[in-house]
């Protein structure tokens, strides 16, 4: 009974009672509630997802919440697209790439400055790096530098059978990354032992009980983010067009509130001295964003005959270059910088303020 009593799982279920009751409509308070609510179930869904990674181990713990993630991206995704019909025909790219650009300059450029701060240097496996980002590349090639340059369909579209070819490329480059971290190289993905001098957190019993409470709870948590965001993001989407934004903020809006539980996992782990864990959740993120985003999306808009835009512009593709370019070179050499998370961080500060000044 204690269990059902902490904040943890009292707020997913406010949130759902509120979503029912259907006052979030058109009333400007309520949508403030669901809002804090929105925040709250996200921290939630971390509580219960750190649970369920003490009890299951690296590198599966990471593997379930970035899956867990994705599982949301695809949700508002294609449900914004089934509304908004062909005004969202860049929604997934825009998500997809603003999610990537978080990921590779924000969460990790956060995760090497503050761990860097706290513990001078941090040590990681290079090896785990070179396999999560050679998947990396190659998927952000197929998916959202391609259909720029392809010549089947005019514009930044890929023809259905390009479409059909790069979504299998995803999911096999995904599927060969999977099988890399939990069997055939498992051993570079788990926690690089620590200094001496540093303290190792204690291994935490999970029994039963909590396990499954907290499996329930990171469901709910999740879909009620899920749920929430779909809801207030017509709200959102005005206020970005009344003030004169780019609709393609919207993307980035999603994508936040989407990686919010990971960012706040992956730099609690840098602060526990888990750098490794970081980085298996930040690129693990990124890879599970666009290499099952994009084929569950693609596979809808086939159905469905709906249009998908997936090309980026030249300069975002130049930033996105960029930007997995430094995170190359920033984590080669298997040891953190806080100069390294610097620059991502002036990486991510670039990728907005172009995105608001064009």
């Amino acid at each position: 009974m204690k269990l059902l009593l902490q904040w943890t799982t009292i707020i997913p279920i406010l949130a759902w009672t509120l979503l029912f009751t259907g006052l979030i409509a058109d009333n400007s308070f309520f949508q403030i509630i669901a809002s804090i609510l929105l925040i709250l179930s996200v921290m939630s869904a971390v509580h219960h997802s750190e649970i369920i990674a003490e009890r299951v181990g690296e590198p599966y713990g990471t593997i379930i919440l970035a899956i867990s993630i994705t599982v949301i991206e695809v949700s508002i995704i294609v449900s914004l697209m089934m509304t908004e019909g062909t005004e969202a025909a860049s929604l997934a790219r825009d998500t997809v790439y603003a999610a990537t650009m978080l990921i590779l300059n924000g969460i990790i450029g956060l995760c090497l400055l503050i761990g860097g701060l706290k513990h001078y240097e941090q040590n990681f496996s290079a090896s785990s790096v070179t396999i999560a980002l050679v998947s990396l590349v190659s998927i952000i090639v197929f998916t959202l530098v391609f259909p720029t340059f392809t010549k089947s369909v005019e514009g930044s579209y890929y023809s259905t059978p390009q479409l059909v070819f790069a979504s299998i490329a995803c999911v096999v480059i995904y599927g060969s990354f999977l099988f890399a971290q939990t069997r055939r190289y498992r051993q570079y993905f788990l926690t690089v032992d620590t200094d001496e001098n540093e303290e190792v957190a204690e291994p935490i019993h999970i029994t039963n009980r909590v396990f499954y409470t907290s499996l329930i709870f990171l469901i709910l948590s999740l879909g009620i983010v899920v749920l929430l965001a779909k809801t207030l993001s017509p709200t959102i989407e005005s206020i970005i067009v009344g003030n004169n934004l780019p609709k393609s903020l919207v993307g980035v809006f999603i994508a936040v509130i989407i990686l919010l539980p990971e960012a706040i996992a992956a730099i609690i782990a840098a602060r526990k001295n888990r750098l490794q864990t970081s980085i298996n959740l930040a690129l693990g993120s990124a890879l599970a964003s666009i290499g099952l985003t994009i084929p569950a999306v693609a596979i809808v808009c086939i159905m469905m005959e709906m249009p998908i835009i997936l090309g980026l512009d030249i300069t975002s593709i130049v930033l996105l270059g960029l930007s997995v370019f430094t995170v190359m070179l920033s984590l080669s050499s298997g040891k953190s910088n806080i100069i390294y998370g610097v620059v991502l961080l002036v990486n991510l500060f670039a990728f907005v303020f172009l995105m608001i000044y064009p």
